[in-house]
């Protein structure tokens, strides 16, 4: 089990490497924290002219050398949006293929690797998500390996509303090469690091739900019906659910013994989420409401409500 935990301390493009890098067991069974491997990554960064090398100590030497390793096919959750409700836990499948130097182990025990998401900017990301556990590899040659991962989301946790919106991919590794960095005198030169960003794009979407009901039930041919229901959906400022104020919600009708439901008209929400509208009973059927979705919410499709006609 990883650690979520990050470094305020760190910044810059080094808060999608260190930030979001947890504890790990490396070899010896050392617990290496994000602090620790911050001023790797800082080192490594100084080079590239990212951010300035502030973590290291007096007797620190070197600077990690770039790592032969790169990332692609990467998808996040099967290339569809990531879903969240108010306090569920949310796994969304990583795959990603590793392509790398023939000397480089990547199964070895210090070596860390990970695809993860961010909001914000590349030196200044606003959030990040990661998984629970690293992600495992299987080698499909001496230099490349197909791997499998996770993002876990706690939304009452991680997430607040400005964080439904696109978030991008990126991938690191870490090789310490039996460096410690605990110790006080690492040679950094011997550490291997790789970052690699816009490996995908994925929506983070705020759950919705849909009610209704019809009535009077049962219900005389060609008398009227008045259906109601709600539209509402996750709120991750405050954990709880809201209603979704004028979106286009559609009507729709499944006849008895059938599977397919049709459009019987459309309408908005109210400022409350609150639906109501009327129609006119012909035959024995299934009533629901039915969300299209927008950009930060997913589609909804409320539970037929069954009204007899007599």
């Amino acid at each position: 089990m990883r650690i979520r935990t990050t470094v305020a301390a760190v910044s810059g493009a080094l808060a999608l490497s260190a930030l979001a890098v947890p504890a790990s067991q490396a070899a010896g069974g050392s617990s290496y924290s994000p602090s620790d491997l911050a001023k790797l990554v800082q080192a490594q960064h100084k080079t590239a002219g990212r951010s300035a090398y502030t973590a290291s100590t007096a007797d620190d030497t070197g600077v990690p050398y770039t790592l032969d390793l790169s990332f692609s096919n990467v998808k996040v959750n099967n290339g569809k949006p990531i879903v969240a409700g108010t306090t569920t836990h949310t796994k969304a499948p990583v795959t990603f293929t590793v392509t790398h130097a023939a000397d480089i182990d990547i199964h070895a025990d210090d070596f860390l690797m990970d695809v993860e998401i961010y909001r914000g900017s590349f030196d200044n990301p606003t959030n990040e998500l990661f998984g629970d556990d690293w992600p495992t590899c299987t080698d499909t040659s001496t230099t490349t390996a197909s791997c499998t991962g996770t993002i876990d989301v706690y939304a009452d946790e991680e997430l607040s509303n400005a964080d439904a919106t696109t978030w991008k991919g990126v991938g690191y590794a870490i090789a310490l090469n039996g460096q410690d960095p605990t110790s006080d005198n690492v040679d950094l030169s011997k550490v291997g690091y790789v970052d690699q960003d816009n490996l995908a794009k994925v929506p983070l979407q705020r759950l919705s739900k849909l009610t209704v009901n019809a009535a009077p039930e049962p219900v005389k041919k060609g008398k009227t019906l008045t259906v109601t229901g709600t539209l509402t959906r996750a709120n991750w400022d405050d954990g709880k659910y809201h209603g979704y104020a004028t979106q286009s919600v559609r009507l729709q009708f499944r006849k008895k013994g059938t599977s397919t439901y049709t459009n019987v008209k459309g309408i908005k929400s109210s400022s409350t989420g609150a639906l109501k509208t009327t129609t006119t009973a012909t035959v024995s059927g299934y009533y629901r409401f039915s969300f299209v979705g927008t950009s930060t919410t997913p589609a909804a499709n409320a539970t037929g409500d069954y009204v007899g006609v007599k």
